[in-house]
């Protein structure tokens, strides 16, 4: 599975945001510069994060981003269909002229998906995370 260069940038920023000691928005432009991210691009995929319930955006001088809900209940199945839709197999067709090995097709395309979805539901921000250093 590959990830469009748009849900790689939309878990950057969700990460770069989670690494954040403290609570206060952070704007576009620092999450853009800290991930090498082009800004004009970056905020069209934040918006689409306020808009799916992942982020918050607060306006003004000290406006900026922060995450909604703790790191360990963000999963990358959340950022993927915030950015992408949702994940789901092509829609079936109904035709009667459909044959046998067409169903079957279909059946384990389905059910390649549901895994997918899982496993991606199951894997948080918090897990993808860098371990504290050790003093």
């Amino acid at each position: 599975m590959k990830l469009s260069r748009t849900v790689d940038y939309a878990v950057r920023a969700t990460l770069e945001l989670a690494r954040q000691s403290e609570q206060a928005p952070v704007p576009c432009s620092q999450l853009a510069a800290a991930g090498k991210m082009p800004e004009r691009f970056l905020l069209q995929i934040l918006r689409n994060l306020v808009t799916h319930g992942i982020l918050r955006s607060t306006r003004g001088v000290e406006g900026g981003y922060t995450l909604v809900r703790p790191i360990d209940e963000i999963s990358l199945l959340d950022i993927i269909e915030a950015i992408e839709g949702p994940m789901e197999p092509a829609s079936e067709s109904s035709s009667e002229e459909e044959g046998e090995e067409q169903r079957r097709l279909a059946d384990a395309i389905r059910s390649v998906t549901e895994v997918a979805r899982s496993q991606l539901a199951a894997i948080k921000l918090s897990q993808l995370m860098e371990p504290p250093a050790d003093d």
